[in-house]
């Protein structure tokens, strides 16, 4: 099997026969790298791949959540958990997450994702009433106040239920839609758009020794799977968001070639998302023992995200991301 990555660039003036990337006008390609498990990766003009691949490369991705896909968007963390690895125990009760988001939206975040379940390395499973009792009050407070998208952060069917009653219209599953098998077909049934990420193993084990024989093709072929699957049960592609899962079973080094080859999901004609904020690998090379100390590492990955094509960065840091996005954005 044939794995086209293309490499993108930016500007006005670009060659004959160059490609937008996802419908984008700002990011384009004329080459894309070949890659197979069988041999070493090799450069291809984007007019010699073939239509089907090229097509899913360049279509315009549609809205997501009623967000523009053409346009990078900040989604907003908010755990409402006592043990997450950055801000646990600061969001509990629905008053304080509620500020908490009106915040993130005022700072510019047009997405919030709530999150009942710590997935940090080594967390314990956490009952599904439990998640409910966090995060639906959450919810429900957030969207009597404002209009901003809400995704739900769970691996779980019924708290997907209760919390799509109490205003969420997006499902964020960490396990690619693999831990609870009634989950899918909530997500179908519901008509809401989901985010599909890969991890390794479950979050209490995820970090014990992950290994992979080609990371980079591994994940890909994974989401792909899931994908079609979701796609199957009744979800549509144009309703998907993948995830690389930066973080989740992966060492720095996976993680590291996962980031320089993210524009090979574009792909699966669905778009990104990629969380990086504040994670382990970002402290270790930035030199960042806090959690909290890791906003400019998280950034300068984020922005790198954005240059192979990214639509959706999921952040701690809303304000200075959104400064540096729009920055970014001017510059280029």
């Amino acid at each position: 099997m044939m794995y086209y990555r293309p490499i993108v660039q930016h500007g006005e003036t670009r060659p004959e026969g160059a490609v937008p990337l996802a419908g984008r006008s700002s990011l384009w390609f004329s080459d894309v790298e070949l890659l197979s498990r069988d041999g070493p990766p090799r450069l291809m003009p984007a007019g010699l791949i073939p239509e089907e691949v090229r097509h899913r490369l360049s279509f315009r991705r549609a809205a997501i959540a009623g967000l523009d896909m053409t346009q990078p968007q900040v989604m907003g963390i908010l755990n409402v958990t006592p043990d997450s690895f950055s801000d646990g125990g600061r969001h509990a009760g629905a008053e304080v997450a509620c500020a908490a988001a009106l915040r993130m939206v005022e700072e510019g975040a047009s997405i919030i994702d709530v999150g009942g379940e710590s997935t940090r390395p080594g967390a314990d499973f956490i009952p599904e009433e439990e998640e409910i009792a966090r995060t639906v009050p959450a919810i429900e407070a957030i969207s009597a106040a404002s209009s901003v998208a809400i995704s739900i952060d769970t691996r779980k069917a019924q708290v997907a239920v209760e919390t799509l009653e109490a205003g969420a219209g997006l499902i964020n599953d960490v396990s690619g839609f693999t831990f609870d098998a009634a989950l899918a077909p909530v997500a179908a049934q519901a008509g809401v758009p989901v985010c599909v990420m890969h991890a390794q193993g479950d979050p209490a084990t995820m970090q014990a020794d992950p290994s992979y024989d080609n990371v980079l093709l591994d994940v890909y072929d994974f989401l792909a799977q899931q994908v079609d699957r979701l796609e199957a049960i009744g979800v549509l592609r144009d309703r998907i968001v993948v995830d690389p899962g930066i973080g989740f079973g992966k060492t720095m080094e996976h993680n590291l070639t996962l980031l320089r080859g993210l524009s090979l999901f574009h792909g699966l004609g669905c778009p990104i998302l990629l969380g990086v904020s504040r994670k382990g690998f970002i402290g270790k090379i930035g030199g960042a023992a806090q959690a909290d100390q890791r906003a400019p590492g998280s950034i300068a990955v984020g922005l790198a995200g954005l240059a192979q094509g990214v639509q959706i960065l999921r952040v701690h840091d809303v304000a200075e991301t959104v400064q540096a996005v729009r920055l970014w954005q001017a510059v280029r």
